[in-house]
């Protein structure tokens, strides 16, 4: 449900945004946030695509960007998934590196997203700043729509992306239900935002299980 304080904050937010105009690009969040979700079968060129940008990426972002990686459910063999490939790049400083990439990611057709902080798991007690990041969009055209999450290396959100999509591919057997679950979710949520809603805390149990995992095996991000 977006209220008028969420829709107040997004708009400041996006004022701040260079690449461009505020109202536009505000206008096209809210359509967003309101699509019906689409959820497709595994397609193996998901790997592909995502190999191709990561070399661009670290090319053209530099040292800066200490660590790339391939995250999501685009990244686990035979997961459904949005037809969005979903990448992280770690940095020590989030606010240098925002300045930084500016330039060489509007250049590759990315938009920065008003979004700027992930979902802190349910009963974690934590400091919301801890879960800070900035989201780069790219959306779908002759390839695969992109969500670029640029995460601060060592924090709890760049640890959390790295240890879901860990887990599944330690753990192919869960694929299936997971899978099933977001299909059947993307059929009955009215929109993208209802859909994040319900998934989150889903996503949550999938982590306990997975520290559970981290901590026998010397799990390490």
């Amino acid at each position: 449900m977006i209220d008028d304080t969420w829709f107040n904050s997004l708009h400041r937010t996006v004022a701040r945004c260079r690449f461009m105009p505020a109202q536009d690009f505000l206008g096209q969040t809210l359509k967003m946030e309101r699509q019906k979700p689409m959820i497709v079968a595994f397609r193996s060129d998901w790997d592909t695509e995502a190999a191709d940008l990561l070399a661009t990426l670290r090319a053209d972002l530099g040292e800066m960007a200490s660590r790339i990686e391939h995250i999501g459910s685009t990244a686990i063999p035979l997961m459904p998934s949005k037809d969005i490939i979903d990448l992280q790049v770690s940095v020590i400083d989030l606010e240098l590196a925002s300045r930084s990439f500016d330039q060489p990611l509007r250049s590759l057709g990315f938009q920065l997203s008003p979004y700027q902080a992930d979902h802190v798991p349910a009963g974690r007690i934590d400091d919301p700043a801890n879960w800070t990041k900035r989201l780069w969009v790219r959306h779908a055209g002759s390839l695969s729509g992109v969500n670029l999450h640029i995460r601060r290396r060592g924090s709890p959100n760049e640890r959390l992306a790295l240890l879901f999509r860990d887990w599944f591919l330690a753990h192919p057997e869960a694929v299936p239900a997971y899978g099933t679950f977001k299909s059947s979710l993307a059929e009955i949520a009215r929109d993208t935002g209802v859909y994040a809603d319900v998934k989150d805390p889903v996503v949550d149990l999938v982590i306990a299980v997975a520290e559970k995992w981290a901590a026998e095996t010397n799990w390490r991000p």
